[in-house]
This record gives structure tokens, sequence and C-alpha cells, in this order.
């Protein structure tokens, strides 16, 4: 299935904010002072925040959890992510998706299936990435066959030469974006820059956009990281939709709460479709 951005967000051109957790119980950074409660109320705010200040979807991460498990997260992360997707979802009225780092597809994939998430996340679905968390091998044959078991209306977008990796060996863009759509049978891709808020290549973003025009036009091209007010404009000229984090953060910085005025200036300068 393709992801339809229209049928989806309502656009052609969606803008899709990013909430990101802050440290979950278990993690290295959580403060069991602040408690559950705290993560709920960060999500809950973050979320309607974006919302309110016109995002088309939402993506809920645990970004708080570094160091990060590579393929298999415990139980009590997806229980926890389950919870916090839930209360993002009963808070918002977008789409919401689902991305359980580093790369747990099938804990995201049940997290969006028993919450209503639209969609999911994968930064590696095909292929294989040298990363901070050793080396991470796609898991597509497991995902797609765990959606059918769990007959969940969920759609995959998988990230090509995800930020914060890097490839085995040589790599050819246009053969990563062709084994995605075709072999691995992504619904949506995902390109970003080198590392979280780093600006996505101009050059790989057309690279991708012309491969996937070459294999599926229907597969719609998302831009990953460090999308802002100043570039949405020219970015959206070529990709179909933007994920945005950083950029929309209280003074540009990852960890800190959603600021709404920056929100409000980035869809502002969106095209509207």
């Amino acid at each position: 299935m393709v992801l339809d951005l229209a049928a989806t967000f309502g656009t052609a051109s969606p803008v899709v904010g990013m909430v990101h957790l802050p440290p979950l119980p278990g993690s290295p950074r959580y403060d069991p002072n602040d408690g559950r409660e705290a993560v709920l109320d960060r999500a809950r705010a973050d979320a309607q925040t974006l919302a309110d200040g016109g995002v088309d979807g939402l993506v809920v991460e645990n970004y708080g959890d570094a160091p990060f498990y590579a393929e298999d997260v415990p139980k009590h992360v997806v229980a926890e992510m389950t919870r916090v997707a839930t209360a993002v979802a009963e808070t918002v009225d977008c789409p919401v998706g689902i991305n359980v780092l580093r790369n747990d597809a099938a804990a995201a994939l049940s997290v969006a299936a028993a919450v209503g998430a639209a969609f999911v996340r994968v930064n590696v679905h095909t292929g294989a990435r040298v990363t901070d968390q050793g080396v991470i091998e796609g898991r597509a044959a497991e995902t797609l066959r765990l959606r059918e078991r769990l007959d969940a209306d969920v759609t995959v977008l998988a990230d090509v030469a995800v930020k914060h990796s890097a490839p085995l060996g040589e790599q050819d863009l246009g053969t990563a974006v062709a084994d995605a759509i075709d072999r691995g049978r992504a619904d949506g891709l995902v390109v970003s820059g080198p590392a979280t808020g780093e600006v996505t290549d101009a050059d790989d973003l057309r690279t991708v956009v012309a491969a996937r025009d070459d294999t599926d036009p229907d597969v719609p091209v998302f831009v990953g990281s460090g999308v802002t007010a100043d570039s949405v404009a020219d970015l959206l000229s070529v990709a179909d939709g933007a994920i945005v984090g950083t950029a929309l953060k209280a003074n540009g910085v990852t960890t800190n709460p959603v600021d709404g005025d920056r929100v409000r200036a980035l869809v502002a300068a969106a095209p509207d479709e």
C-alpha cells in the first residue's frame, strides 16, 4: 500500500512535526523524581502545540532513550510507547506516526496498530547500515508479514541512507531507492542529512526523487532533517513532504519543548496545496 498523502494528511505537501519524548522509564537518563506523568504531560503539550500551529501530522519517537537498543527494545519500552502514543492520539486530531529507535520496526508497528496510528518510520528497512549501535540490518520481510498478521492499516516510511549511519561499502542512492520500493515494498521514503537537525543535501534529495520517479512515482518522498522556515518552500518544491523536529523547538534545540511561534512560521512558509 502506497502512502496517499492527500487521503492521510489532507494535503499533497504535508509538514509532519516530531514529538521527541523525554527519557522513558528504564532508560539511563530517566528521572524518577519527574515520573511517568511528566513524560505524558510533555508529550501532550508538544503534540498540542504542533497541532495548534498547523502541522499536518505527528511522529512520536523515543528520542530521549539514548543509548538505543539496535533492533529489539525491551517490553517495557513498547508498553511506555503505547501509553504515550495513546495519550497523543487522544490529544490531537491529526494523523500520528510511530518511530521506535533505533530500528525496532516490529515494536513500532505493534504500537501503531494498537493505538490506531497511521504510519511508522523505519530507519533501516532494507539493506544494512553501520551505526553507533553496530551494524543494523533491514527487516522488511518480517515487518510486512507482521503487518499482515496484525491486519493493520499502517503504512511504512523507510529511510534511505538514514542519518547517524554509514554504508557498509560503496552505496548507490538510486539502487537503494529501487530496493526499498521494489524489494522492500516501502510505502514512502525519507531522506535526511548526516545527523538530527542537519541539512539534507539537495543533490541527495534530487537523486532520491529521480530514482523514485523511475521506480514508482506514486511513492512519496519526505525530507527528514534540517528543514527550517527559510528552506521548507524550496525543499517541498522537490520533495513531497517534510518531517520537522529541531527547527520547531525553543531556541532550535532538539531536546527543548516545541515553540508555537516557530511552528506557525514554518507552516506559513510551506506550500499550501
